[in-house]
């Protein structure tokens, strides 16, 4: 998994992709995909070691799948779902984490998002999963449990922008290049963790839970950063 690490030269984050997600946060519903990006730094390869939470943030958990492209897209049709899911080269669960109080006083003030989502080890993910496990990416369950208690659960189905309408829109914007990653955006349920909490991911397949899983504990960040108002 250090060679996802490597080859990804970005980190593409689908927003507010779930009805119900929406209403949790009290967003509004988008009309087109909504999207931001991550820094390929903040990602944790399993068993790399603990969540860090940086001194003064408020973390939350947001479960997705995430996609691993295989070949350059740009300006790709929405219509064409085969040639959208032919430039996946596979998959990876993921925990997209948000340093939520530094989110929102973001968006209270205009401001950019990325110091919410940048954060060293604010994006765990599975191991590799080929595209043979996951034959339907619109039909899986994404699951997400805090110290045991199950917090999110729910299909990719529900998914207000299918995968190619999500990669043209960015496509459209930004060349989508080997080894980037598109997280496709989570359901609802997203919540909180604190210090010594446990957070494990999985991927339901037809009823069947998939090897390919997250196990991550959190722990506070040492260093120089320390939440304060912008």
């Amino acid at each position: 998994m250090a060679s996802v690490r490597a080859n990804a030269r970005k980190i593409v984050c689908i927003g507010r992709n779930y009805a119900d997600h929406v209403t949790e946060l009290n967003n509004v519903r988008p009309k087109q995909p909504f999207f931001f990006l991550k820094p390929s730094s903040s990602i944790l390869p399993p068993r790399s070691g603990p969540v860090l939470r940086p001194r003064g943030v408020s973390l939350h958990y947001e479960v997705e799948l995430g996609l691993i492209m295989g070949r350059q897209v740009q300006d790709l049709e929405a219509s064409t779902e085969k040639g959208a899911l032919d430039a996946v080269d596979g998959y990876c669960l993921s925990i997209d984490l948000t340093a939520r109080n530094v989110q929102d006083e973001a968006k209270k003030k205009g401001l950019p998002w990325s110091i919410a989502k940048g954060f060293d080890t604010f994006l765990p993910i599975s191991n590799f999963i080929p595209k043979t496990q996951i034959p339907d990416p619109h039909n899986i369950e994404l699951l997400l449990s805090v110290n045991g208690q199950v917090k999110q659960k729910d299909s990719t189905e529900l998914m207000l922008f299918r995968i190619p309408r999500q990669l043209s829109d960015i496509s459209k914007v930004m060349t989508l290049e080997k080894g980037d990653i598109v997280l496709t955006g989570t359901p609802k349920g997203v919540g909180p963790v604190d210090v010594g909490d446990v957070m494990k991911a999985r991927i339901n397949v037809d009823g069947k839970e998939l090897e390919e899983g997250i196990d991550v504990e959190v722990q506070e960040k040492g260093g120089l950063y320390e939440f304060s108002e912008t």
